[in-house]
């Protein structure tokens, strides 16, 4: 089988691809060969060093760049890349481009293929907003409050229609927040989720820009791979005539998430974090919801975490 991962050459993208060589198969089938697209190459030496790989630069928004790496041998394309949510609220014109226009390139080159493959697209919390119950249901109104919940939102139905026309068999997997990632903050509104467990763990301080009553839908890495791959291989049948997926996770507030740092680290760790408020992140995050209703996604047999001290030794371990 080959698959094609855009964004492969980030943070989740290596791991689903790590993954999927290490499983050795998909949907049944043996993983022959895996393309990671990406403006970067990846930096993962396994990766680059393992004969299935092929690690392809190039700009996703671009269906002459699509066209030579998707063609009808592609079975599998896990749509991963875009631009952040606090990049895509502060360059308008870039997350148009990577987060609607790629999109939308995309699923055109599958469907002038016209082979129908399997489309996994990774949405988001964000594509919520307003006011929203304690508990956001499977049938709750997309209302996003930002540019990147509205790009995210515009795809899912874009992929939603292309899988009811038989273009592709498409699948939206709306992702929590993910935390704790690994390296460097980037330009996420949510990067303070995983900055103010990760930094404190490295001995550096960090800076926390919400309340600490502010709560969060999280999901692990782990997690989130395994879930990315087992939405992939969900029978069609079973979703009906909506494919679209709220991903189990964990609703903590960030007072509990620094509980949990200073039930697994100590006192030591939980001061290396200041509060300072900003009242831009504030107001994107707390758009979004705090948790949601999965009982669908579990049907399915998809699984969140159990409890976020867990997510930070499972960090811990993959330091």
């Amino acid at each position: 089988m080959k698959i094609l991962i855009t964004g492969g050459a980030g943070f989740l993208g290596q791991r689903l691809a790590r993954r999927l060589l290490e499983r050795g198969m998909l949907d049944g089938k043996p993983v022959t060969e895996l393309v990671l697209l990406d403006i970067a190459r990846p930096h993962d030496e396994r990766l680059l060093n393992d004969p299935r790989v092929r690690a392809e630069t190039g700009d996703i928004s671009d269906p002459a760049v699509l066209r030579r790496h998707l063609d009808t041998d592609t079975e599998a394309v896990f749509h991963l890349a875009a631009i952040v949510s606090g990049q895509a609220e502060a360059d308008f014109d870039l997350g148009m481009k990577i987060n609607l226009d790629a999109s939308r390139a995309l699923l055109e080159v599958c469907r002038a293929a016209g082979h129908r493959p399997r489309v996994v697209f990774t949405s988001s919390v964000a594509v919520y907003g307003g006011a929203l119950p304690d508990i956001v249901q499977d049938d709750t109104a997309l209302n996003p409050q930002s540019s990147y919940g509205t790009q995210k939102a515009i795809a899912e139905l874009l992929l939603c229609d292309y899988a009811r026309r038989g273009f592709v068999d498409g699948r939206v997997l709306r992702l929590p927040t993910i935390s704790v990632r690994p390296g460097q903050p980037n330009a996420a509104a949510s990067s303070f989720a995983s900055g103010i467990i990760r930094e404190p763990l490295n001995g550096e301080r960090s800076v926390c820009p919400v309340s600490g009553d502010t709560r969060l839908w999280l999901l692990s890495p782990k997690r989130a791979v395994e879930a990315l791959i087992a939405g992939c291989e969900i029978e069609r049948g079973k979703l009906g005539d909506r494919p679209v997926i709220n991903l189990p996770g964990l609703s903590v507030s960030v007072d509990e998430m620094i509980a949990a740092l200073r039930e697994v680290a100590g006192e030591d760790a939980v001061a290396r974090i200041d509060f300072q408020r900003d009242e831009r992140i504030e107001k994107i995050v707390g758009s979004w919801p705090g948790a949601w209703d999965t009982a669908r996604a579990e049907a399915l047999g998809l699984e969140g975490d159990a409890a976020f001290a867990d997510i930070i030794r499972a960090h811990l371990a993959d330091s």
